[in-house]
């Protein structure tokens, strides 16, 4: 057998010696920026701390706290709804946007780009659009007195009743452009001669999207899934910009209470214990998708 030359072993050397920059130089970045304040933070859920003088360890009294909180469980509540309706309805909705502009036909391009037009929107001109729309004397309430429904009309944002929920409107705005984005990149991998087939077996449009379509969306379903339950869970720019938590905490989520607390009053222990609770229950929520889909799978 006839000897390697050394010049190819130094090039295999070198080679290996690059690729292993590239995959340790990100990997350090990404401990250093990402993965070591996650860590940090863990820690100081466990300290009483103000951001001035040492932390102090305290154990779990920060998690035990939590219990007697009230504004606490508000949160969690509205949070729970915020993810249901936020990432329930933006998934649906961009999932149709994605059906309905995967075809080609003339000038799709240009209804692509205005429904995705409002993801680089600034959030900061976003909100400021909204609260114009949202004022008393401002768009919805106009509307709703032109089609004789003025007794409707309200302050939508000053209202505890209605400031949850006339926040998601604009984050639906906002975010089913992304996840339409997502879905029809997911369509591009979808066998068109299975539909050919299923429609020449006599399939009805809802039978080939339930059984042809839908599963072949899986491995993109999951992408969309936890894309939206972290931006939903890290929701906090256009409530903090419109609302505040505000009226009577009736619109507080876990990351504008984590803010206003740990951030604004100094109690950064109580804080970051917010933000761990934030991120087990991101993850619990993603975990249970993952598990309830791999067992799917195992009985299909």
């Amino acid at each position: 057998m006839a000897a390697v030359p050394t010049s190819f072993r130094r090039r295999g050397s070198r080679d290996a010696l690059i690729l292993l920059a590239f995959v340790l130089i990100p990997f350090a970045l990404e401990m250093f920026w990402t993965f070591w304040p996650a860590l940090n933070s863990v820690y100081i859920s466990l300290t009483r701390w103000d951001g001035i003088s040492p932390p102090q360890f305290i154990g779990l009294d920060n998690y035990a706290r939590m219990w007697s909180d009230e504004t606490f469980w508000l949160a969690l509540r509205n949070t729970v709804v915020w993810l249901v309706l936020f990432g329930g309805l933006s998934v649906l909705g961009g999932l149709g946007l994605a059906l309905l502009l995967d075809k080609p036909r003339r000038g799709v391009g240009i209804y692509r780009a205005i429904f995705f037009l409002p993801v680089v929107f600034s959030m900061v001109v976003t909100a400021l659009v909204w609260r114009m729309i949202f004022q008393p004397e401002g768009v919805v309430n106009g509307l709703l007195s032109a089609v004789g429904l003025g007794d409707l009309a309200r302050s939508w944002l000053a209202e505890p009743e209605t400031a949850l929920y006339a926040l998601i409107v604009p984050a639906l705005w906002r975010q089913m452009g992304y996840i339409m984005v997502l879905f029809l990149a997911g369509l591009k991998t979808v066998d068109p001669l299975l539909h050919e087939a299923a429609k020449t077996d006599g399939a009805t449009a809802f039978q080939r999207f339930r059984h042809v379509t839908l599963p072949q969306l899986r491995p993109v379903s999951t992408v969309v899934l936890a894309v939206t339950v972290i931006d939903a869970l890290r929701s906090f720019d256009i409530v903090w910009a419109l609302t505040k938590g505000g009226p009577y905490h009736s619109s507080e989520l876990l990351s504008t209470y984590q803010f206003s607390t740990g951030v604004l009053g100094s109690q950064l222990g109580y804080g970051s214990a917010l933000a761990v609770m934030i991120f087990i229950l991101a993850v619990g929520t993603i975990v249970v998708y993952l598990v309830r889909s791999l067992r799917e799978e195992e009985t299909a």
